[in-house]
């Protein structure tokens, strides 16, 4: 992988399969119960935009995963973004981001909360880039801090840090943009 060989990619993906299954049924089981996306289709359609991507130097096992949970939760996004796209979610009551971690462990997490939270870690990742990353590995990706940590090659101290610093950042902008998309607007 790391040698640049063309083919990395494609070896890769059977040793990494598996757990981007567990990843998507992680993002299903916070989505509706009848979503129409499966966690197999999820997959697949996240590979085939990796696949798309040749510009992006793979560098082994988490970074792979890193990558293919980023595709799926873009995935997610535009398919919840779409759904909503003729009805906004005017009158969503705000919504920390320890609650959204709450309701992901035990079920679906409503798509406005979702749509509110891609909005606020965007915003966040233009002043704290790294903070945006732990939080995508950790909460959308279900990686450990050890993990994140060498996928991030940085300490777990670092990681605990930046999880807590992007927790408060994200709550206090969650609990302002009143736990809607597109920054509160609900337009």
């Amino acid at each position: 992988m790391r040698t640049g060989r063309p083919g990395g990619r494609d070896d890769l993906f059977p040793l990494i399969y598996g757990e981007l299954r567990k990843v998507a049924g992680r993002y299903l089981g916070r989505e509706r119960k009848n979503h129409t996306l499966q966690p197999t289709a999820l997959v697949h359609e996240a590979w085939i935009r990796l696949q798309k991507d040749r510009a992006v130097a793979w560098q082994g096992r988490t970074h792979g995963l890193a990558l293919g949970a980023q595709a799926m939760r873009r995935l997610l996004v535009d398919h919840g973004r779409h759904q909503k796209r003729e009805k906004r979610g005017g009158g969503v009551r705000p919504v920390s981001l320890d609650e959204m971690v709450e309701a992901g462990a035990a079920g679906a997490v409503p798509i406005e909360h979702l749509l509110a939270l891609e909005a606020a870690l965007t915003r966040l990742e233009a002043i704290d880039p790294r903070a945006a990353q732990v939080v995508a590995l950790r909460f959308f990706s279900g990686m450990s801090s050890p993990e994140t940590a060498e996928h991030l090659r940085v300490s777990v101290r670092t990681v605990e840090s930046d999880w807590a610093h992007a927790r408060a950042w994200l709550n206090r902008e969650l609990s302002q943009a009143g736990g809607r998309p597109e920054g509160g607007s609900g337009e």
